[in-house]
């Protein structure tokens, strides 16, 4: 199998060959651009595995980069690279198809570890690797490990590989209150932060809540519970 490509776009040349010889001594293929217009270029044709994407470059931003990429139905996973760390900020970054963020200054280790993190939780498993997966139901939201899917009330809900892997999390311990810690640890697989988690509990909730009545319930200052309507 080839190794993992990685397109990382900065604009700052010190930074961006200290991310070159990192992630090339840890085994990917990298190429670097240092400007927005640069990675769209890049991104039509034999697209990378992943982006490590600058927020402030000197011409079109990483969020607008992004915002085009997901606007052409381009699935790659994004990380943000950003001198920001605002609340905004970030929900800003997730909202536009971000899949997370490292702040700067960072170690370079921290930002390869983010990566592989985001790797695991955004590649589908192949058909052959999903076999074993199980049936899972509650009330009338079903997701099948197997086939990759989840219905609810029969209708198929589409959902992102990580949207998909907290869904799954939630439904195994259904009735549980599960900490953001305990969530972020399974899901994302490193020491997230709770926007990260907050702005996908409000994906699964804008993409489930339509279809019923509400499944996944905050308990406030502790995490989130998934459990059926009160009067299944």
């Amino acid at each position: 199998m080839s190794a993992t490509r990685i397109l990382v776009v900065e604009d700052d040349p010190n930074i961006r060959d200290v991310i070159d010889v990192a992630l090339r001594f840890h085994g990917f293929r990298v190429t670097t651009v240092a400007t927005g217009r640069a990675a769209l270029e890049e991104l039509t044709g034999d697209r990378p595995d992943m982006v490590v994407l600058d927020v402030m470059l000197p011409d079109i931003d990483g969020y607008e980069v992004c915002r085009r990429l997901r606007a052409d139905d381009v699935e790659t996973p994004v990380i943000f690279l950003t001198a920001r760390d605002t609340v905004a900020d970030t929900v800003r970054g997730l909202t536009l198809g971000g899949d997370d963020y490292v702040t700067k200054p960072f170690s370079v280790e921290a930002l390869v570890a983010r990566i592989r993190a985001v790797l695991r939780r955004t590649t589908v498993p192949a058909a052959a690797e999903r076999s074993a997966g199980t049936m899972l139901r509650v009330a009338d939201l079903e997701l099948d490990e197997a086939r990759w899917e989840v219905r609810r009330g029969g209708v198929q809900v589409d959902l992102s590989p990580t949207e998909f892997r907290l869904l799954a999390f939630l439904m195994t311990h259904a009735g549980l209150v599960l900490t953001k810690r305990q969530l972020l640890d399974e899901v994302w697989g490193y020491g997230g932060s709770s926007q990260v988690l907050e702005t996908y509990i409000s994906y699964l909730r804008r993409k489930l809540d339509p279809l019923g009545p509400p499944l996944i319930h905050t308990q406030r200052g502790i995490g989130y519970a998934l459990r059926p309507p009160q009067s299944s």
